[in-house]
């Protein structure tokens, strides 16, 4: 065995002995979701790796194990059958060589993606080390069985930054066209953010194309985990956006790509989700030829309240992207209907002031309310979830119908973060409006008109909060219907 793998093995050995340690108490501890992905111990952050391999769906992940703070990273490692029931695996990549491993805290196995090379499952990866010159370079480890992984021992594959980047040069994104292998990296320059183009013939040789696509001056001056991909007869880009010190809301652009020349043509471009804790999604193209999304449910620099039980950190719901003209909706995806039970339905509500649906709304629920805003004169049309039986805590989804706008308040949400989200309001032709509301234990995805607009934020009420309540301002609002079930666990 070379020294590389055995170098890389002895890494991967005590992160796995650190998990097998603490697994069981962390999974029953405080906050841990019902039905969202979650490490098994530890720090999570970005998605990595998303692809489906002999059948079935594998998620790759920035992971610490060690303690439920950021740390040097590693490639944690899940799979499914159904995108929701998840099996934890192996870590597949630990910091172990000169390029992804250093003395101090900085460095680590960064983002990345992963795709299927005939029989075997390739991973790239940005190597990270705080005081290399370059201190990011792009990397690649190879399996043959979908869960052991080797390193290449000619890594890094592409080991200096273009002409049009600078150091921060990170989370590979590959995909195939053509018989070619094309890569996007994020960097920046100049205070612009910019996705930088390879190509290569077996993702060991990459030859730079230039500058795909690049901000236009208000889209962030650095751009995390790009992911260019092919949809209808045209191309999407999504980024996750950095200015300055601050993170930012990742963004959708709808536009045309040119292999020939290695340029994307921006057209459209739309926020991707309105909320605090959505980042660094990642898509892969299923073998149902549905675009699958997932995000990381988190922000940096927020307070976290499970950290105090060792973990920190979830992803998002799996979410369907299904282009309409130039709008990228997000639909849950199907297999989420399989969690469902305890059907409920409310039909034909008039909504006066304020009216109590549910005195005890089960909190790791689904519900989808169908309204009614042809004229109405009211201002404001209001929901609160996980409210206490005195009203002082509570989560608001606001329809502000004089600004047009559609609000996610957790100011008085629990312990967590607080703030406030803000999305516009655009009704249906028919002057009517779909809420699709997916609550667990600590999270809340707000899906409008069929995920035309998204509001993502975690909250953390206190166990006892699981008021249902409607309310109005200004006027009588008419609710057509509200659906109600429970959601089972896919952590049992």
């Amino acid at each position: 065995m070379n020294r590389i793998n055995t170098k890389h093995l002895e890494a991967l050995e005590r992160a796995n002995q650190e998990i097998d340690a603490k697994i069981d108490s962390i999974s029953k501890s405080r906050y841990r979701l019902h039905y969202h992905f979650m490490a098994p111990t530890g720090w999570i952050n970005d998605p990595n790796g998303l692809v489906q391999y002999k059948g079935e769906y594998h998620l790759f992940y920035q992971f610490y194990p060690y303690a439920s703070s950021w740390g040097p990273m590693h490639w944690g490692h899940a799979k499914s059958k159904d995108l929701l029931h998840w099996e934890h695996l192996p870590v597949a990549l630990a910091p172990s060589e000169s390029y992804d491993s250093g003395d101090v805290t900085g460095y680590g196995c960064f983002s990345g993606s992963a795709v299927v090379d005939g029989d075997k499952l390739v991973l790239i990866y940005t190597g990270h080390v705080d005081g290399n010159l370059p201190q990011q370079v792009q990397n690649i480890a190879t399996s043959n069985d979908g869960i052991s992984f080797e390193k290449y021992r000619q890594n890094p594959v592409v080991d200096i930054f273009p002409v049009d980047g600078t150091h921060d040069f990170r989370d590979p994104k590959v995909w195939q066209h053509d018989g070619k292998w094309y890569m996007v990296v994020g960097t920046k320059k100049e205070g612009k953010g910019k996705a930088v183009l390879y190509v290569s013939d077996d993702l060991k040789d990459w030859t730079y194309k230039g500058v795909a696509a690049e901000s236009d001056g208000s889209q962030g001056d650095m751009w995390e985990c790009p992911d260019l991909f092919p949809i209808n007869q045209t191309h999407a880009l999504i980024v996750s956006p950095m200015y300055g010190t601050q993170n930012e809301k990742p963004f959708y652009v709808i536009g045309n790509m040119d292999y020939d020349q290695g340029i994307f043509t921006q057209s459209t471009s739309r926020t991707l989700d309105y909320g605090f804790d959505f980042y660094a999604p990642q898509t892969l193209v299923d073998e149902k030829g549905r675009r699958i999304m997932i995000g990381w449910m988190e922000k940096w620099l927020t307070k976290m309240p499970s950290q105090e039980f060792g973990w920190a950190g979830a992803m998002t719901i799996p979410r369907e992207l299904v282009l309409e003209g130039n709008i990228l909706k997000q639909k849950p995806v199907s297999e989420l209907a399989d969690l469902r039970f305890d059907y409920k339905k409310l039909d034909a509500l008039e909504v006066t002031e304020k009216v109590t649906v549910y005195e005890q709304q089960e909190p790791v629920s689904e519900i989808s309310l169908d309204i009614n805003l042809n004229e109405t004169e009211a201002s404001l049309f209001g929901i609160q979830l996980r409210c206490s039986a005195d009203g002082k805590e509570k989560t608001e989804i606001l329809l502000d119908l004089e600004n047009k706008e559609i609000v996610m308040d957790r100011e008085h949400s629990g312990c967590g973060e607080k703030g406030i989200s803000k999305a516009p309001l655009v009704m249906k032709q028919d002057g009517t409006l779909n809420l699709r509301i997916f609550m667990d234990t600590t999270s809340i995805e707000l899906f409008v008109n069929d995920g035309e607009q998204v509001i993502t934020n975690r909250i953390f009420p206190e166990e006892t909060s699981k008021q249902f309540n409607l309310f109005t301002k200004g006027g009588k609002v008419s609710v057509n219907s509200i659906e109600s079930w429970k959601l089972d666990s896919v952590w049992n």
